[in-house]
């Protein structure tokens, strides 16, 4: 089954080995200075998905856009799984951001012909 087009494997490349498919890894998107970003200060409770539901709230499932969130940490994120220290501060990309440059058509097609 191909990824769904709000997953973060959207992005990698399908191949066989001995009749068996797998993802190529996964290339995350960067930290960029944008004027729209937005600096959310981490409160008790929040998490991941948590966040990515409370900024992108009009979007169909919106939780699953935690990864995008995760990625674009200017440090970056190594796992994404541990807890969120309150009181430090996430970059989150505007719903613009998500839209048109982290799911966009361009990066499609500079991810397919990479």
């Amino acid at each position: 089954m191909p990824p769904t087009a709000r997953s973060r494997y959207l992005f990698c490349q399908g191949v066989v080995e001995d009749g068996s498919r797998y993802l190529t890894d996964f290339k995350p998107y960067s930290y960029l200075d944008l004027p729209d970003n937005i600096f959310h200060e981490v409160q008790e409770g929040d998490s991941w998905d948590s966040l990515a539901g409370l900024y992108y709230k009009g979007l169909e499932r919106a939780c699953g856009y935690w990864w995008a969130i995760a990625n674009f940490q200017p440090d970056g994120v190594v796992d994404p799984t541990l807890k969120l220290t309150p009181g430090s501060t996430i970059v989150v990309p505007s719903l613009r951001t998500l839209q048109t440059i982290i799911m966009g058509e361009r990066r499609r097609r500079d991810y397919a012909a990479s």
